[in-house]
């Protein structure tokens, strides 16, 4: 018999999970059993990451207040005192097994330089070679709007990308994915594997909303799915009351390899519901508990570190709308940089090497751009030059740069490794 392939896992709690939404009480048993599930994981050979929310619900509980106030000052105040609570519950909870955590919070501002998000990458994995479980937040006491993640589904996408992890969990409490709310519609009938989540889910309503406690809600788990799976992380939605569960799912993949070429080749060829019913069929047999799986992309498909970066790092300050030849040039596999001839307008102000949307529209015979048509959002880029330069230099050729700038940064507006679009969009 083989030997059984051991994973870098993200386990994603939220504050629902750990926290009382009533009584702003924590949930000690679920941390607990928690904190077991880890270590035995650990102790399997596995390396553990827990992305951990809960500060601002802890700290709404310590200082007795009933809801969460609208002033970010207080919002972020509130962070503080629960931000140091919370860690130190699941330190002394860890201790109690011999296992090492360390605390890790993170702002989008951390990971906007390419050397700050390689450093972050960097110090994760090398407590993780350690034997130490990093436990990451959100850095809520600093956090504001225009720098937040949004929520910590999406952090731990982008951390289970970070560190080129194999699986991402996000525990939630459902399940599985349903094709409608499974406490309102009785009718609701389980989705237990996502080979392609780019292909959309087809009559499966996610508009359920988070608790009262927490921001999240399974249209956000899905944005972190898309996140993950294009970044080549399996991902895993399943209940969180029962955490030794995630042992038995891990056994359960490791005993079914999705990444084998034999399971790509059936996934990829079976019915959408004749997948859930087999897969339902062998998760009964297995005594596995229901849980929904979001297949990676393909290795052609799989984001670069770099274009992830930039796609989902990032906070973007404007907008350069180029035309089709220009977008068909950029998305071919052997991509070049975009040049000035490829670009129609501008949206907004920035600075050069700041990130921008990349827009496609229809050009007029004028050169200009003709608003009837709409604009398409395709990719992202660094560019250059800042906004008011590429508005004068905009439909010329490169060797044009120098005459009307006076100067020259190169002959391209955003070079090669400086441009990113999602994996369904590239060849």
């Amino acid at each position: 018999m083989s030997e059984l392939k051991t994973y870098t896992i993200v386990i994603k709690l939220g504050s629902s999970s750990l926290v009382d939404d009533k009584t702003m009480e924590p949930k000690l048993s679920i941390m607990s059993l928690m904190v077991e599930t880890v270590v035995k994981l650990r102790r399997q050979g596995h390396r553990v990451i827990i992305v951990s929310s809960g500060g601002i619900a802890i700290g709404l509980g310590t200082l007795h207040l009933g809801k969460r106030p609208k002033k970010l000052a207080a919002v972020q105040a509130i962070a503080a005192v629960g931000q140091g609570r919370l860690i130190g519950r699941w330190d002394l909870l860890f201790s109690q097994l011999g296992q090492r955590i360390a605390q890790i919070l993170l702002t989008r501002t951390d990971i906007l330089n390419w050397n700050q998000f390689t450093n972050a990458q960097n110090t994760i994995n090398e407590l993780l070679d350690m034997g130490v479980v990093p436990i990451v937040n959100e850095n809520d006491t600093l956090s504001i709007r225009e720098i937040k993640f949004g929520d910590n589904d999406t952090l731990s996408a982008i951390t289970a990308a970070l560190v080129g992890a194999d699986y991402l969990f996000l525990l939630t409490d459902v399940d599985c994915l349903y094709t409608d709310n499974p406490r309102t519609n009785p009718e609701a009938t389980p989705i237990l594997m996502v080979p392609d989540l780019s292909e959309g889910l087809p009559g499966v309503n996610t508009s359920s909303g988070g608790s009262d406690v927490g921001t999240g809600g399974m249209a956000t788990k899905l944005v972190a799915a898309d996140l993950a799976t294009n970044a080549g992380v399996h991902t895993i939605v399943m209940k969180s009351d029962v955490p030794s569960n995630i042992n038995k799912v891990v056994d359960d993949l490791q005993r079914l390899d999705l990444d084998s070429d034999l399971n790509k080749k059936k996934y990829a060829n079976i019915d959408s519901q004749e997948l859930q019913r087999s897969e339902l069929e062998r998760l009964t047999k297995q005594e596995v508990p229901l849980h929904t799986t979001f297949i990676s992309n393909d290795n052609k498909h799989h984001l670069k570190n770099r274009e992830f970066w930039i796609l989902h790092g990032l906070v973007t300050q404007g907008a350069i709308i180029i035309d089709r030849g220009a977008y068909n040039a950029l998305t071919r596999k052997n991509k070049a940089g975009l040049l000035p001839a490829g670009i129609i307008d501008v949206e907004d102000s920035f600075h050069e090497l700041e990130c921008v949307e990349i827009k496609v529209g229809q050009r007029l015979p004028n050169g200009d751009l003709d608003t009837n048509v709409p604009l398409e959002n395709v990719g992202r880029a660094r560019c250059n030059y800042t906004s008011s330069e590429i508005s004068r230099i905009k439909g010329l050729q490169s060797q044009e740069i120098e005459k009307v700038l006076g100067y020259s940064e190169g002959e391209y507006i955003a070079q090669r490794e400086n441009l990113a679009f999602p994996p369904n969009q590239t060849d």
